[in-house]
């Protein structure tokens, strides 16, 4: 792996990652000067362009991928790539399994072209796979990556197919269930908007019984949430279908329901004396910091002036 200052010069850094419980992600960050030799992949090639023109060479046929596009290559498919027109070209890759991208379905899925324009998805997964990359700098000694224009994107978040709950920066550092839970999702929108085998999208049956059984065990195991992949097997339903199910009922996937219901379960905590600390530490917040955020974000308070308010209100002489 090397990192480079000259913008002629080609770097690349690789990263592993194991975002879903029992399956690990392959990810790719580089800046491509020499073109690939002809290779193919166990899993599926899943990129997008950040800077310049890849052409991709693929089934006997040119493909070209520039900023706003997404690659999306099968594996066993021999194919190679390269900048077009002698420029070099800057591009984020991840490598997902079969088993992640077909989350239970029959057969994986097929998509018709290897490369699709869709501004909004690819900067989501070009968001997503900075997440992973900067979670697993963080977590071990990876190289740093190398800093430059458009190369971990700019704009609002949530501007993509998913909205707020969806944008990929917010994976760094969150809990194991939310960063499956917005992986599976992404995935799923990439299958559904592309794939020649797409479902239907119309609400599943039983959704009102499948987010009530979600809740119940998700306020069962409020320190230690199961794994999405478990709650979706107890309902007989792929991840995406669990996702998009408890979204149509509840209006917010698992990883949001559970959060605001541990604020409301911290919120007892406090009135009843507790310390912030211990109330992010008995409702499963990794620690106080992260029951600030999101205790901010449901009640507009910290859990400090929450608490002081509260006791301020019980005092004899008010």
């Amino acid at each position: 792996m090397a990192t480079a200052s000259a913008p002629e010069q080609s770097w690349a850094v690789w990263a592993r990652v194991s975002p879903v419980p029992g399956q690990v992600l392959d990810l790719l960050h580089a800046r491509m000067v020499q073109p690939f030799a002809p290779h193919v992949h166990d899993g599926f090639s899943i990129g997008v362009c950040l800077e310049g023109l890849e052409m991709i060479r693929y089934r006997g046929r040119r493909h070209y991928a520039a900023p706003g596009s997404v690659v999306i290559l099968p594996p066993g498919e021999a194919h190679t790539g390269g900048p077009s027109g002698g420029a070099n070209f800057v591009y984020r890759v991840m490598y997902p399994s079969v088993e992640l991208l077909a989350d239970r379905a029959a057969r994986p899925p097929r998509f018709p072209e290897p490369v699709v324009m869709d501004p909004a998805l690819a900067t989501e997964l070009r968001r997503a796979h900075a997440a992973l990359s900067r979670a697993a700098r963080e977590s071990g000694p990876w190289p740093a990556e190398p800093a430059g224009p458009g190369l971990m994107g700019t704009g609002p978040a949530g501007t993509g197919p998913a909205g707020a709950e969806l944008a990929g920066a917010e994976l760094a550092g969150a809990e194991p269930l939310e960063t499956e839970s917005r992986l599976c999702w992404l995935f799923g929108e990439l299958v559904r908007r592309h794939a020649a085998s797409a479902g239907p999208t119309h609400v599943l049956p039983g959704t009102g019984l499948v987010a009530r059984q979600v809740m119940d065990r998700l306020a069962d195991q409020l320190t230690g949430p199961p794994a999405l992949a478990d709650l979706a097997a107890d309902a007989g339903l792929s991840r995406y279908q669990l996702l998009r199910s408890f979204r149509a009922e509840v209006g917010m996937p698992p990883y949001a329901w559970l959060a605001q219901h541990r604020v409301a379960r911290a919120r007892v905590l406090l009135e009843h004396g507790h310390r912030p600390a211990e109330a992010a530490t008995l409702t499963g917040f990794a620690d106080q910091a992260h029951l600030t955020r999101w205790f901010r974000r449901v009640v507009g308070v910290t859990p400090g002036a929450y608490r002081n308010g509260v006791q301020d209100s019980r005092r004899p002489d008010r």
